[in-house]
């Protein structure tokens, strides 16, 4: 995807979110080949990046430190044909998917990572971002380090393999480097004879075990075991390295562990990048959006005859006013379910919007009704107000928008591609602005105070609203070259 495609006024895709990417690793104890499943496990992660993905396996039973891996640039669907899958003969292996929030989008930045050193191989995919990057990079390459990737995963590779050769296993090497690490991450690890996931003590991405058969699973979200007919075993916990092999089954490390109070959940989890179907450290992300739109109803009331939510993650949260608020729950739009992030967007000139590529108003069910619309945010508008011009030009009298987050007023720093302050709709804006902007009849946001409660209490991270980060955030913008172009492409267009 050129980059220039993100700052188009009319990208459908430059005012959405997106997460970093999803982790899947299996080790089948019976020695039976895990590619074709991982494939399938990263095809219900797809959701959490597009942009590129891999897998990488060995067999325990093998020769020691061969790896064969394959990735490419696209969806799973598109970079996997039948005989690549059927040449990786492994029974342990991990896969993932990305999303570039830092480093570009090359295929060198895909993973898994592969590598080779010493005490035998490593193959690693991560989930998250780290605010101490560039220092550990750095650290790294003053003592001849040389980088094949602009990503953190790099150098969460290179610190493993370097703790490795003064640790007894490698799960203390994982848990070592883990140490050195600030910011988010979920990693999952395959060495030569075991699996191996460790979780930031914040907690800021998913990380869960399940189990099929006699083969064991880490991976983001619990949607992907439901794909693969995997039990639920339980969730990794914040600051815990767990190992899993044939002869001890699943260990546990918890000595990185916080204090319950200071973990830091990504709300976004819940509100946005996880699929519905998946629960989260004992949360049901369903409920939680069912409950979102519930306390909106209460907070932010408005006589409507239609309650509509914006495909996909809208629709929970409008079922959830709906209950609410006995106002009648419909259908207002179709998606073109076959448009991926990739497809060739319209250029300005052109009279095709990426909304309208991808979105489409049913005109019988909003002609003549008053509409309430809900989303699952507001990052720079320009959606947001094509949407609600689309339902005004199908009919709708009013057009009423809730927001099922509170507004957007500071960057993330933690694997969420949220931009910087300068183009965020909600800087330096009122809400009854922003309303003038999009051209709502009225507009209402999620409160605050709300964020805990729809997630049964769980410890949060709400620093892209508050601007009070968990961690201490960096002095300078460390989300790679994807956000100084960013910035540096809006002064060039003169926006």
């Amino acid at each position: 995807m050129s980059q220039n495609n993100r700052f188009e006024s009319n990208n459908y895709d430059a005012d959405t979110l997106h997460e970093e990417c999803g982790v899947f690793g299996m080790y089948d104890f019976d020695g039976t080949d895990v590619a074709s499943t991982i494939y399938y496990g990263l095809f219900a992660l797809q959701h959490r990046g597009q942009e590129s993905c891999g897998i990488a396996v060995s067999d325990t039973n093998g020769p020691k430190g061969k790896v064969l891996s394959y990735k490419g640039m696209g969806l799973v669907n598109e970079v996997f044909a039948p005989e690549d899958l059927d040449r990786m003969k492994g029974d342990i292996g991990v896969g993932h998917v990305r999303y570039s929030t830092a480093g570009s989008s090359t295929r060198e930045n895909a993973q898994p990572l592969v590598l080779n050193y010493v005490k035998g191989t490593l193959a690693l995919a991560h989930n998250g971002n780290l605010v101490n990057a560039p220092e550990l990079r750095k650290d790294l390459e003053y003592t001849g380090a040389i980088f094949q990737t602009t990503i953190d995963s790099e150098v969460i590779a290179y610190h493993i393999a370097r703790e490795r050769l003064n640790s007894s296993t490698a799960e203390e090497a994982v848990r070592r480097a883990c140490e050195k690490l600030q910011g988010a991450y979920s990693l999952v690890v395959a060495s030569p004879r075991k699996l191996i996931g460790a979780r930031d003590p914040f907690g800021f991405k998913p990380l869960c075990i399940g189990k099929r058969d006699n083969a064991y699973i880490i991976t983001s979200e619990t949607c992907a075991l439901d794909t693969i007919g995997a039990e639920f075993v339980r969730d990794v916990k914040p600051g815990e390295v767990v190992t899993i092999s044939p002869e001890k089954g699943i260990e546990s490390d918890m000595s990185m562990a916080l204090p319950k109070e200071k973990e830091a959940r990504c709300i976004f989890e819940y509100i946005y990048f996880a699929r519905p179907d998946s629960h989260i450290d004992g949360v049901s992300v369903y409920a939680s959006r069912i409950q979102a739109g519930r306390y909106l109803a209460q907070d932010s009331p408005v006589e409507a005859d239609l309650v509509t939510g914006v495909p996909e993650s809208g629709n929970a949260a409008a079922l959830g006013y709906s209950l609410e608020s006995g106002i009648p729950y419909g259908t207002a739009f179709v998606k073109n379910s076959y448009v991926g992030r990739t497809f060739i967007k319209p250029k300005q000139s052109s009279r095709e919007s990426s909304v309208q590529v991808k979105l489409n108003v049913l005109r019988e069910a909003v002609a003549g009704k008053r509409v309430i619309m809900i989303d699952d945010s507001i990052v720079r508008g320009t959606t947001s107000d094509r949407i609600v011009r689309m339902l005004r030009d199908a009919g709708a009298t009013e057009v009423h928008v809730r927001i099922s987050s509170p507004p957007f007023l500071w960057p993330c720093y933690f694997g969420t591609d949220i931009p910087a302050r300068e183009q965020l709709i909600a800087y330096n804006r009122s809400i009854e602005e922003i309303r003038q902007i999009i051209g709502a009849d009225s507009l209402g946001y999620l409160g605050i105070d709300r964020l805990s409660q729809m997630v049964e209490g769980l410890p949060i991270c709400k620093g892209c609203f508050t601007g009070e980060y968990p961690i201490e955030p960096p002095k300078e913008d460390i989300r790679g070259e994807y956000f100084d172009k960013d910035i540096d492409m809006e002064r060039k267009l003169g926006r």
